[in-house]
């Protein structure tokens, strides 16, 4: 493993603890290079930015001395460094570790599974990394489990020139004996809709709408990420990019069969 070469990004920033953590962490496994957004990018999921040039710049700082900063989203760091910035296709991108868990529906959402969803859809293996309870609390432990999963990962499913890419999804319990505890394969459960709006109105007399919380879990029941780490496990999801509704396909193809045709008259 040590001579992998594996590209680390984020969606909190290339300031956030967990992603100094993350890369901490990941010491030895190979060549390391770090590419992240300039801000928070939380929630954009897997925008692109094209309205806009996009600048590149080396951060400065203790934790940060090395990596390089994209003023875009999570999937512009990742698509910018396989197509040009790195120079060559890691072996290995991950994702993370996030301020707070991505299940169910949050990984429509999530800039943290956009940027290794990212690396996935250029043919590169990926992980995407989230703590289950924000604030940072026991982020070491977490990133000890992170390395933990890699090594179990890599040992169980070596990379190879050729091999067709995985994409995992993993939430890790705020806990300081996080590396040891149990890992479990889930599918996504589900959320019920999300909270209203929350209204407001700024300085200068105009209403203004904050994106209201997510709502609470639905299908949680066991099997699902939401079961996993709600019993202190390790919730380690394979995702896939096909939304084709295979199941219906059939019927919609029925339904367009039955003499359904364009009535032709102008409006």
């Amino acid at each position: 493993m040590g001579g992998m070469r594996i590209l680390i990004a984020n969606d909190d920033g290339y300031l956030a603890p967990g992603l100094a953590a993350l890369v901490r962490a990941c010491q030895g496994l190979g060549q390391i290079d770090v590419i992240a957004p300039e801000q928070n990018a939380s929630g954009t999921s897997n925008a692109l930015t094209l309205t806009r040039p996009l600048s590149v710049f080396e951060a400065r700082g203790e934790h940060v001395q090395g990596f390089r900063v994209v003023n875009g989203t999570p999937s512009d760091c990742v698509h910018v460094a396989l197509t040009g910035l790195l120079g060559y296709k890691p072996d290995l991108v991950l994702s993370g570790i996030n301020n707070g868990a991505n299940m169910g529906d949050d990984t429509l959402y999530s800039g943290t599974v956009a940027a290794a969803m990212e690396g996935y859809l250029f043919g590169v293996p990926a992980i995407a990394f989230s703590q289950a309870h924000k604030g940072w609390g026991e982020l070491e432990a977490a990133a000890a489990a992170a390395r933990s999963v890699i090594e179990q990962v890599l040992v169980q499913t070596p990379l190879a020139a050729g091999q067709a890419p995985w994409l995992l999804n993993v939430n890790i319990p705020n806990r300081a004996d996080a590396a040891s505890l149990p890992r479990v394969v889930t599918r996504l459960g589900r959320r019920h809709a999300s909270e209203p709006v929350i209204r407001q109105t700024s300085p200068r007399g105009e209403a203004i709408y904050w994106i209201g919380p997510a709502g609470d879990a639905r299908e949680c029941g066991e099997g699902t990420d939401f079961h996993a780490v709600a019993s202190d496990c390790i919730s380690i999801t394979p995702l896939q990019v096909d939304l084709t509704d295979h199941a219906r396909s059939a019927v919609w193809a029925d339904r367009f069969a039955a003499g359904l045709q364009p009535s032709g008259r102008a409006g």
